[in-house]
């Protein structure tokens, strides 16, 4: 049941992408990024003092590993979601479970373990036939940049992901690995900022941008929703079963769409409604297989029964 933490964390990170399209009219890309850091410092520091914890770690190289390798991955997909339509760039972000089923084939045909859990590597490939049959993706040519540097940022967060787990497993808490990513946006956005003068090229608008109201609130919820889905989603890494977990982010789609439905009235065709069944049909799968296959490593398992 700890996978269920990737269903919050998809719900959330589907309303940052709204908010991040909607900013995106207004900030520049490095902009977004800063200011989606320092709001979630700000919310884990809040955490820590009401619920108390500390920042220390003994991770510090752990941290700036996943802190580069998750900001690039952020940064790439921010920049595609203000190029291309907005489920477009989700679902080429979204392509990070097929990645990380590619790694975790490797990892076992290196280590000589040529036998892994068939059922939840079909309930992947039916999440992602789930994905195409919902958004029917097509890249036109003058966005083929921001089709490519998408894609980009879904192989990236693939290995993210997975070093998200890994640090949990090793006993680094939720929080204290979203702070120092949020750190890590925060200076990645303040440098980029600076570097590029804050300029919004489709724009020619320089400098920091002044905030309205409008501007204010989209940036707050961004970074809070983006905190919070962090959490959530390190939590579900930490806890379940990475194919699982990795399955259940297709959700975000369905979410996404539904964003869709309500702002901007885009009704779904039979076959976008095919596939939301066909993902929501690839979790239950996913989840049917981990509740079969992971209950004695979850009665023997300190960390998952904490």
């Amino acid at each position: 049941m700890q996978s269920l933490w990737m269903l919050v964390a998809s719900f959330l990170f589907s309303i940052m992408g709204v908010c991040v399209k909607l900013a995106s009219d207004t900030y520049s890309t490095a902009e977004i990024v800063a200011y989606r850091g320092v709001i979630g410092m700000a919310m884990i520091l809040v955490l820590i003092r009401l619920q108390g914890g500390t920042l220390r770690t003994r991770m510090p190289f752990h941290h700036v590993w996943r802190g580069f390798i998750g900001v690039v991955a952020l940064w790439m997909w921010f920049f595609a979601i203000t190029k291309l339509p907005l489920a477009m760039a989700v679902t080429l972000n979204y392509m990070s479970p097929i990645w990380i089923a590619v790694i975790l084939f490797a990892a076992a045909w290196w280590h000589g373990k040529k036998q892994l859990e068939m059922g939840l590597i079909l309930a992947i490939a039916l999440g992602f036939t789930g994905v195409v049959l919902l958004l029917r993706p097509s890249i036109h040519a003058d966005q083929m940049l921001g089709g490519f540097v998408g894609l980009g940022s879904g192989m990236l967060a693939a290995l993210a992901y997975m070093q998200v787990r890994q640090m949990g497993l090793l006993g680094e808490p939720e929080y204290r690995v979203v702070f120092y990513f949020s750190a890590t946006c925060f200076v990645a956005g303040m440098l980029g900022a600076l570097l590029t003068g804050g300029v919004v090229a489709a724009q020619n608008i320089s400098d920091w941008h002044h905030h309205g109201m409008r501007g204010f609130l989209l940036l707050l919820v961004i970074g809070l929703t983006a905190a919070s889905a962090q959490i959530a989603m390190t939590r579900a890494y930490r806890l379940g079963n990475t194919l699982v977990v990795a399955n259940l982010q297709y959700v975000g789609i369905v979410f996404s769409s539904a964003w869709d439905l309500l702002l901007w009235h885009d009704v779904p065709k039979w076959t976008s409604w095919l596939g939301i069944a066909v993902i929501l049909a690839s979790g239950l799968i996913a989840t049917f297989y981990n509740a079969r296959n992971n209950k004695p490593a979850i009665a023997s398992d300190p960390i998952s029964s904490e």
